[in-house]
């Protein structure tokens, strides 16, 4: 297993810019898929993007052109900048590890989670 804690979540204006950061221990992430995931209240998790061991990376059109998910794996951490945030945006957002033959999209293909990290964006 690989804990994971992410940082950086916050309050933004529309329009404006977060970047979010996933530690990882326990664990290289360097065989795992990566993935961020968000939930609004109300609202069923959702994916984010994704991003695997060589770079390869994959957006949900919602955020696609805005955000850009990256990856270390010699220190073990994956990032998510966000860019021209929108109030539909805020969410809890979660980071997630894992195997690269399971569901990119679906939560049922990561079996490990961080906490979450909170974003609200204003309007």
């Amino acid at each position: 297993q690989v804990q994971l804690v992410e940082s950086g979540g916050g309050l933004v204006q529309a329009g404006g810019s977060l970047r979010l950061s996933c530690a990882a221990s326990g664990r290289t992430i360097s065989s795992y898929r990566m993935a961020w995931f968000r939930q609004a209240p109300g609202k069923e998790r959702e994916f984010v993007a994704a991003i695997w061991s060589g770079g390869m990376t994959y957006y949900a059109d919602s955020v696609k052109g805005r955000f850009t998910i990256s990856r270390d794996n010699a220190k073990n951490t994956v990032h998510l900048q966000m860019n021209s945030l929108k109030p539909e945006d805020t969410a809890v957002y979660y980071c997630a590890a894992g195997p690269t033959y399971t569901s990119t999209t679906s939560s049922r293909g990561y079996g490990n989670w961080g906490q979450g990290t909170k974003v609200t964006v204003a309007s």
